[in-house]
C-alpha cells in the first residue's frame, strides 16, 4: 500500500510539472507583417468568428513585406491550472498603448486589468465598453490576443524570479531609489481556457502595427456621407409630430441636419422591447419615414434586444433565447440563425424595408445588475461569459449585414464592441458625462480598433454647451443627445450662432471627414488618434502624469508625457480641445511647422505653445504641407447625384500631396471597384505663387466634383 501510496504522488507530481512546462508556439505568416501563434487548444469561437472578420488581404499586401518585431524565442506561452499563460518581452524605455477603450489613461504600461465588457464604471480597469485585447508598443509592433474570454493583463508589473533583466533588491530604509513597483520586462496575460490564438503585427512605425490590426479585422468603416452630418436624438416620447415639428425648427434656423434618432418611445414597448411602432404615437410610420427621407433626413432607431413577453416574435424567439432575462426580456442566443432570423426579419419587416437607415443598440454593454450573469446558460451552448464579451460584435454584424443585402450603407451607435469590429458600421456612446474623459476616450478609440462619440447633451453654462459642440464638430459622428433633457443646438441663445457658425464647417470639411474614413477603410489608418502615432511627436517631460485612479506610474523612461487632450483628426489637423472654465492652453506641436487652422498663421515648430483662442474656436493646426479639401456648407450630406464645388485649402510653404477619396456615398459599390482617389498636389514657386494640380476624375467611376479651386492660407 506504501509502495502505490508513493507511485501515486510521484504521478501526480509529475502531472503538476508537466502542466507548468512551456508549450510550443505554433506560428503561421497571415499576411505582410502579421503572424499568427497559437498555443495549446485554442476555442473555435473567439472575437474574430464572432465578428465574422475577414481581412483586407489588398490593403495588408500594400503595406509590404516587414521582419518579425520581437525575438521569437522571448514570447512564452504555458498551461496552467486550465487556463494558458502568455508572456511577451517589453524592453525598459518602452511605453505601451492600447487595451481598450479606456477614459482616463492613455499610457498602459504597469496597469493591472481585467478585460472585461461593461459600462464604463469612472476608472480605467478593463471593465469597458470595448476591452479590446490590442496592445501596440512604441518600439513598433502590436500583439492582439484572439480570445472571447475575461483576459488578465498584467502590463509590465510583475516580475520573475530569474531571468536576464531582473532589478537589483534595494533598501527601502536607505536607499532613495527603492521603488514599491520596480521594473518587469514582461507583458503578461491570462486566458481561462485551454489554448489560445493571437497574433503579431510588425511596424516599423507604431502607427503601421495599428494599421495592419485593423486591415486584419476587414479595415475600419467607410460611413454614408450622410452619417458624417449632424444628428439630433430626440426626447424618449416624442411624436412623429414631435419630431417633424423639430426637423422643421432645424430647416427655419439654418441648422445643418442629417440623421435624427427616435429613443425608447417610437416602440409599443421597451426595457424590454418588442420592436413594434407605438400606434398613439407613430400612427402612420411608413408614412413619416418617407416624408423625412423627402426633406433630406433619415431615421434612426433606439433599441436594445431584449425581447418583451407581449412582442409579437416572444414565444417564436423564446426557444432560441437564454435561461435568464434582461428586464424580464428574453436574451436572444445571437450565434444561432433560428434566433437571428426571427429578430431581424421583425426590424426589416417593419423598420428597414419602410425606409429607417440605422439603429442605435442600447445595453449590449453592462452593468451587471441587469445584465445575464457568469452562470445563465444558451441554447448553442456558448458560455455567458463568451456571449458577454461578443454580444455587442454579434448585433453589429448581423444588423449591418441586412443593410449590406440592400447595398445600402449605414451608420448607427452600439454600447458594446470589441477586437474584430473595426469595419463595423457603429459608433460607441455611454451614459457618462466628462468632457475631459470624453477626449481621452477619443484618443484611445484610436488604439481599440473602435469609434467614440463626445457627444453633447446638455450643459450648465453656455460656454461649457460651446466647448462641447466644438469637440463633437471634430470627432466620428456629430451628435446632440438630447433622448432626456430635450435640448437644442439653439438651446443656449448667448452662443446660438457659434454653434451654427461650427455647425456649419463640420458641413464645409466633409470632403476632408470622407476621405479620411476613406483612409480607415482601405489603409487602416485610425481618422481619430493619439499625438504618440505622429511623426516627429515628442513630449519631453520629467515625469510621467498622476491619474485619479492609478499611483505614480514609475515608467518615466518610457519616452513622453501622457497627454490626454489634444489629438490627431485625419492627416493633417491637430485638434486641441477647450474645456469649461479655461481661457488657455497648452499644446504641444510635433516637429515641423504648423499653421493655424483658420488663419494660415505660424503658429510653431516642435515646442509647446500657450494659446488663448476665444470663445469661438476650437485650437486646430496644420501641418506644412497641409491641403484640407473643402466645400459648401450644405444643410444636409450631399446626394449620390449631386456634384459640388470644392475649395482646395493649403497651408505653409513646403509642396503638399493629398488624395481625395470619392464614390457615390450611399451603397456598397465601392467594394467592385466603384470608387477612385484623385490626387491633389499643391507647391509654391520662387515668387511664392502657387503651383496646382489635380488628376482627373476616371473613366467610368463616380464623379461628385464639379468646379475645383485652390486657397494659399499661409500669406
Amino acid at each position: 500500500m506504501n509502495r502505490i501510496f508513493k507511485y501515486s504522488i510521484c504521478l501526480i507530481l509529475l502531472f503538476s510539472v508537466s502542466q507548468l512546462v512551456a508549450q510550443e508556439i505554433k506560428w503561421e505568416l497571415i499576411a505582410p507583417g502579421v503572424w499568427k501563434g497559437s498555443v495549446g487548444k485554442p476555442e473555435s469561437y473567439n472575437l474574430l468568428t464572432a465578428a465574422g472578420a475577414k481581412p483586407a488581404i489588398n490593403g495588408l499586401k500594400d503595406m509590404g513585406e516587414a521582419s518579425f518585431p520581437l525575438v521569437k524565442e522571448e514570447i512564452t506561452g504555458k498551461l496552467t491550472d486550465g487556463k494558458t499563460y502568455l508572456r511577451f518581452p517589453l524592453d525598459k524605455n518602452e511605453q505601451i498603448y492600447g487595451f481598450g477603450l479606456n477614459f482616463q489613461t492613455v499610457h498602459q504600461r504597469g496597469k493591472i486589468l481585467k478585460l472585461h465588457v461593461d459600462h464604463f464604471g469612472g476608472k480605467d480597469n478593463g471593465r469597458t465598453h470595448a476591452p479590446t485585447p490590442f496592445y501596440v508598443s512604441s518600439n513598433g509592433y502590436g500583439v492582439f490576443v484572439n480570445s472571447a474570454r475575461y483576459l488578465d493583463i498584467y502590463a509590465g508589473t510583475a516580475v520573475k524570479r530569474e531571468g536576464k533583466n531582473v532589478p537589483e533588491a534595494k533598501d527601502r530604509n536607505t536607499d532613495k531609489t527603492w521603488s514599491s513597483r520596480p521594473y518587469s520586462d514582461g507583458v503578461e496575460i491570462l486566458v481561462p481556457a485551454e489554448g489560445v490564438e493571437f497574433y503579431v503585427f510588425a511596424g516599423p512605425k507604431p502607427l503601421d502595427a495599428i494599421r495592419r490590426y485593423n486591415l486584419l479585422n476587414g479595415g475600419g468603416v467607410l460611413p454614408p456621407r450622410w452619417g458624417l452630418g449632424f444628428t439630433q436624438r430626440v426626447k424618449t416620447l416624442y411624436t412623429s409630430a414631435d419630431v417633424e415639428a423639430e426637423v422643421k425648427a432645424f430647416e427655419d434656423k439654418g441648422f445643418p441636419l442629417d440623421f435624427i434618432g427616435l429613443e425608447p418611445g417610437w416602440q409599443s414597448k421597451a426595457y424590454p422591447c418588442t420592436f413594434e411602432w407605438d400606434k398613439t404615437r407613430f400612427p402612420e410610420p411608413s408614412a413619416f419615414v418617407k416624408s423625412l427621407l423627402n426633406k433630406g433626413i433619415r431615421v434612426n432607431l433606439w433599441t436594445n434586444p431584449y425581447v418583451s413577453p407581449q412582442a409579437s416574435i416572444y414565444n417564436s424567439i423564446k426557444p432560441f433565447t437564454a435561461d435568464r432575462t434582461v428586464w424580464l426580456g428574453a436574451i436572444p442566443d445571437l450565434t444561432m440563425p433560428e434566433a437571428r432570423d426571427i429578430l431581424f426579419s421583425q426590424l426589416k419587416k417593419s423598420q428597414v424595408d419602410i425606409g429607417v437607415s440605422g439603429y442605435k443598440f442600447d445595453e449590449v454593454d453592462g452593468y451587471d445588475h441587469y445584465l445575464w450573469p457568469d452562470l445563465t446558460t444558451f441554447p448553442s451552448g456558448k458560455s455567458a461569459e463568451q456571449m458577454r464579451q461578443t454580444y455587442g460584435l454579434l448585433i453589429q454584424r448581423y444588423s449591418a449585414e441586412m443593410y449590406h443585402e440592400r447595398n445600402q450603407r449605414t451608420y448607427g451607435l452600439v454600447r458594446g464592441s470589441n477586437g474584430g469590429g473595426a469595419s463595423m458600421p457603429y459608433v460607441i456612446y455611454n451614459d457618462y458625462y466628462n468632457h475631459e474623459d470624453f477626449i481621452t476616450a477619443l484618443i484611445n478609440s484610436g488604439f481599440a480598433g473602435v469609434l467614440w462619440t463626445p457627444e453633447a447633451r446638455a450643459s450648465k453654462t453656455e460656454e461649457e454647451w460651446l466647448r462641447r459642440m466644438q469637440s463633437v464638430v471634430f470627432s466620428p459622428m456629430a451628435m446632440i443627445n438630447a433622448w432626456s433633457t430635450g435640448t437644442k443646438p439653439w438651446s443656449y441663445p448667448k452662443v446660438e450662432q457659434q454653434v451654427k457658425d461650427i455647425a456649419l464647417l463640420r458641413m464645409q470639411m466633409m470632403p476632408y471627414w470622407y476621405s479620411e474614413f476613406a483612409k480607415y477603410h482601405f489603409q487602416g489608418i485610425p481618422p481619430f488618434r493619439a499625438m504618440n502615432l505622429e511623426d516627429g511627436y515628442q513630449a519631453d517631460v520629467k515625469k510621467e502624469i498622476k491619474t485619479t485612479n492609478l499611483e505614480e506610474n514609475p515608467y518615466v523612461e518610457a519616452v513622453s508625457k501622457e497627454v490626454k487632450d489634444q489629438y490627431m483628426a485625419g492627416e493633417y489637423l491637430l485638434v486641441a480641445p477647450m474645456f469649461a472654465g479655461k481661457e488657455t492652453r497648452t499644446v504641444i506641436l510635433p516637429k515641423g511647422k504648423w499653421f493655424d487652422f483658420y488663419t494660415g498663421a505660424y503658429a510653431g515648430d516642435g515646442e509647446v505653445i500657450t494659446v488663448t483662442p476665444g470663445l469661438d474656436k476650437i485650437p486646430v493646426y496644420v501641418k506644412d504641407g497641409g491641403i484640407v479639401p473643402m466645400g459648401p456648407a450644405l444643410m444636409h450630406a450631399p446626394k449620390s447625384t449631386e456634384k459640388l464645388d470644392l475649395e482646395i485649402r493649403y497651408y505653409g510653404s513646403k509642396p503638399g500631396k493629398y488624395m481625395l477619396y470619392d464614390d457615390d456615398g450611399e451603397t456598397f459599390n465601392y467594394e467592385k471597384g466603384a470608387y477612385s482617389f484623385r490626387e491633389i498636389n499643391v507647391a509654391k514657386d520662387g515668387n511664392g505663387k502657387l503651383k496646382t494640380a489635380i488628376s482627373g476624375a476616371a473613366k467610368g467611376k463616380p464623379n461628385t466634383i464639379n468646379k475645383v479651386s485652390f486657397k494659399a492660407m499661409t500669406k
